[in-house]
């Protein structure tokens, strides 16, 4: 079957689309069928499974949108079907313009996230739904208005699932689909400092990194990797600095997948510190190489992240709660140990060709 995949971001930008993209399409290609992927980009991508068509996230925001739009137009009238995990108005643009059925892989309520990045909004996801306001009426509404164009809305988490049904798309197009975990495969871990957490991630407002930041600084024993990039980074340095965190807080940029794996790996913990999430890739990846997950219990982490069994969830905007998660792992080894070798067996029924296969099926399935 011929696809074209829409995408916001592509490797070398990191981030859980970023993970998914290529790995997918990989699997897709693997399995018979024609990818080509349109996306934008700072740079050349740095991973081509298949073909991958840029636009230039350099142009200004009213010509890079339609660009992307009209390139996916243009390749989707020789496809089956168009799959986007982001861009979701360009991609309900494009199968308007194409005629093609739409599949959406929907991470999180993208006028939300458009609303804070704006300065319009600072409540939760949860306050958003019903916040008064013309700019934000008008945001929901041309979200819901794009994703209506889609036969299949598919989301990593039930949490999330019952807030699109909110936004008035038939119950009936949604279907919960966790992220997978990585394929079973030995990880070598990458020898660390002991008493190193390790945050995967982009650099986002929502990783409220300032947060786990804070905590490293009541936990004077704790380390903090910071794996990843993006816009949030320069402030979050400064802050590292202003606290006097000096060599515990280490920004490593954007590393290969392999490498992130060891690096989680070789953690005490991964940490989450997020003010909103659906579900993010890097609890499920550092689970499948046996790392617990210290976490902010919000979105759907804790269908994934169990407390006091595989991991420890603590309240979102709380540093003190998320030093004292931190500190008792550190003081625990015993504790530190069961969460550990609960960690992988946790997330063995969402491996990659169950999750994946599944995902064929929704995607090939709306284009026949």
């Amino acid at each position: 079957m011929r696809i074209v995949f829409l995408t916001g971001i592509w490797p070398p930008d990191v981030g859980g689309p970023a993970t998914h993209g290529p790995d997918f399409a990989r699997f897709l290609r693997d399995r018979g069928h024609d990818v080509v992927v349109v996306t934008m980009a700072d740079a050349e991508p740095t991973d081509r499974p298949v073909p991958v068509k840029t636009v230039a996230r350099a142009l200004p925001f009213p010509l890079r949108y339609p660009l992307v739009a009209l390139r996916a137009a243009q390749l989707g009238r020789g496809a089956d079907v168009l799959y986007a995990t982001g861009t979701y108005a360009a991609a309900a643009a494009a199968s308007s313009l194409a005629r093609r059925p739409l599949v959406v892989k929907l991470v999180s309520d993208p006028a939300y996230e458009r609303a804070w990045r704006l300065g319009l909004f600072r409540g939760s996801l949860e306050e958003f739904q019903g916040a008064g306001g013309s700019k934000l009426t008008a945001l929901r509404r041309l979200r819901t208005l794009a994703l209506r164009r889609s036969r299949r809305v598919v989301v990593p988490s039930r949490y999330l699932a019952a807030i699109a049904a909110r936004w008035g798309l038939a119950e009936e197009r949604i279907e919960v689909l966790v992220n997978p975990a990585p394929p079973p495969r030995e990880v070598e871990p990458e020898p660390l400092e002991p008493d190193s957490f390790v945050f995967v991630g982009r650099l986002t407002a929502q990783k409220a990194l300032g947060v786990a930041l804070a905590a490293v600084a009541e936990v004077p024993a704790a380390r903090l990797l910071i794996v990843g990039d993006g816009p949030e980074r320069e402030p979050l340095e400064r802050e590292a600095a202003r606290l006097g965190l000096g060599e515990r807080v280490r920004f490593l940029g954007a590393v290969s997948r392999d490498r992130t794996l060891a690096l989680v790996a070789g953690a005490t913990a991964s940490v989450l510190s997020s003010a909103w999430e659906n579900l993010p890739h890097a609890a499920v990846e550092a689970l499948s190489v046996g790392v617990p997950v210290v976490s902010t219990a919000v979105g759907g982490v804790p269908e994934v992240v169990r407390d006091g069994e595989n991991g420890l969830l603590v309240p979102p905007g709380d540093p003190a709660a998320l030093a004292a998660a931190m500190r008792r792992l550190l003081d625990d080894p015993p504790l530190r140990a069961r969460l550990a070798a609960a960690a992988g067996p946790s997330v063995t029924k969402l491996g990659r060709d169950v999750i994946y296969g599944r995902l064929e099926e929704i995607v090939t399935g709306a284009g026949r």
